[in-house]
């Protein structure tokens, strides 16, 4: 019999979690809990303290602060491990195992285990099946790795940046997938780089920074209320600092060639400014625009 959580809680709590190196404070007072039937999405630069914070919740590392629980238990206690699915960034299996082999011992290890070939087809590895892990591609072991998290049929999973490595095809299905997770009300905490698959798959974001979290809620609250903003693409890069002066504004990079004047509706004089401005450079504009603000505009305003 299933050990029950406690009355109320969610199935994943953190409350002022910290976790430290040394002098290096990797989680910062974190805090965030997620509910059932809910996508909960970490986003975050590298070393922002994403992994560190799941493999606390896994049971991987201990805290040196704070409150950890998911499913009312400690992450430690072995009760959790037939109720909750791991996908770590980086696994690895004995490298002879084939895709079956491997998608049949873990369902032996649970009571009421999906039918492993069917996870198999459904995951795109029906033509991998007897293959041993050695020879299987990137895309091949991830798909693999996340048959081996959701086999067993979780109450919670954490996928630790789930569609890393793969092809375009495993990562709609992956996205299809964790929707089916929602419906069935597992719990979902799940990391990525990938600003599209936040936007896709959650129902909330945190972002962390230096191990704190800077923003955190739903996406249409995190970008709600916020004015239009002027983006712009150019064919060669520019001063930003030279321009933010000449126009009294910040101004950011969004990536190559591209910026972005944020929290503000641009003028007309304004737009005349940037645009003279640039002229007397001899910098020519491919694309300017107004829009409201979108998840990469919030990414980049609270880590930068």
């Amino acid at each position: 019999m299933k050990a029950e959580s406690s009355s109320g809680a969610s199935p994943i709590e953190v409350t002022g979690l910290e976790k430290r190196y040394g002098p290096l404070v990797a989680v910062d007072d974190v805090s965030f809990t997620v509910e059932q039937g809910e996508v909960f999405v970490l986003l975050g630069p590298n070393g922002a303290g994403k992994t560190t914070t799941v493999e606390i919740l896994e049971g991987l590392r201990t805290a040196d602060d704070g409150k950890a629980r998911v499913l009312g238990l400690e992450p430690t206690s072995r009760r959790l491990a037939p109720r909750v699915g791991v996908m770590p960034q980086e696994g690895d299996l004995y490298a002879g195992i084939r895709t079956q082999e491997a998608v049949r011992l873990f369902a032996r290890f649970y009571d009421d285990p999906l039918q492993p070939d069917a996870l198999i087809e459904q995951l795109g590895l029906g033509d991998v099946r007897k293959t041993p892990y050695r020879r299987l591609s990137g895309g091949e072991r991830k798909r693999l790795s996340l048959a081996l998290a959701l086999v067993g049929r979780p109450e919670v999973a954490f996928l630790d940046e789930p569609t890393a490595g793969m092809d375009l095809e495993g990562r709609a299905t992956t996205w299809v997938i964790i929707d089916e997770l929602r419906e069935r009300g597992t719990a979902v905490l799940l990391t990525t780089h990938l600003l599209d698959e936040a936007e896709r798959v959650a129902d909330r974001i945190g972002i962390l920074r230096h191990g704190r979290l800077v923003a955190h809620g739903p996406l249409a609250e995190l970008t709600a209320g916020r004015v239009r903003e002027l983006e712009f693409t150019v064919t060669s890069a520019i001063d930003v600092d030279e321009l933010a002066r000449a126009l009294g504004v910040p101004v950011l990079v969004t990536r190559r060639d591209t910026y972005r004047i944020p929290d503000r509706e641009p003028s007309p004089e304004l737009v005349a400014r940037l645009t003279q401005w640039l002229a007397d450079r001899g910098v020519l504009v491919r694309r300017i625009e107004v829009g409201p603000r979108s998840l990469e505009d919030l990414y980049l305003e609270v880590t930068q």
